[in-house]
């Protein structure tokens, strides 16, 4: 059973991993000022150049989620992405007991949408995808 939705499944995978960054990415161009602004106050150095790249990974990695093109990819750079900046953006053990859950649960959410695209990363994109027509199957 599960065969015959390999491949709807794993287009489902990438839209859904893709809603994810596709707005994000978006949202950190349109409000470039903020974002420089959110770097710096966890310290990161070179904010600006920081949050180019993040918006550039996340808008082209999610386009070539959608598309399914260079899919194992963009995955792992997504997958590295998510995953630096969750202890950065989402450093539970810093903060006040008080304080912690809102960010624990940002951390684990990250650490399991990690998981999701490190598993596309592995299995590819899926017969239904750019990567595949490109490969003749």
């Amino acid at each position: 059973m599960f065969t015959s939705l390999q491949n709807p499944l794993a287009l489902a995978s990438r839209l859904l991993l893709a809603a994810l960054f596709l707005p994000a990415g978006i949202s950190k161009l349109t409000g470039f000022a903020g974002t420089v602004g959110y770097i710096t106050s966890v310290g990161l150095p070179m904010p600006t150049v920081a949050a180019a790249i993040a918006a550039a990974v996340e808008v082209l990695g999610s386009l070539a989620l959608i598309f399914g093109v260079g899919t194992r990819f963009a995955a792992l750079a997504l997958a590295f992405f998510t995953l630096v900046a969750s202890f950065f953006f989402h450093a539970y053990w810093n903060l006040p007991a008080d304080k912690q859950m809102m960010q624990q649960l940002m951390f684990f959410k990250n650490v399991g949408v990690t998981g999701g695209l490190l598993a596309l990363a592995a299995f590819g994109a899926g017969a239904w995808s750019l990567d595949a027509r490109r490969a003749g199957r």
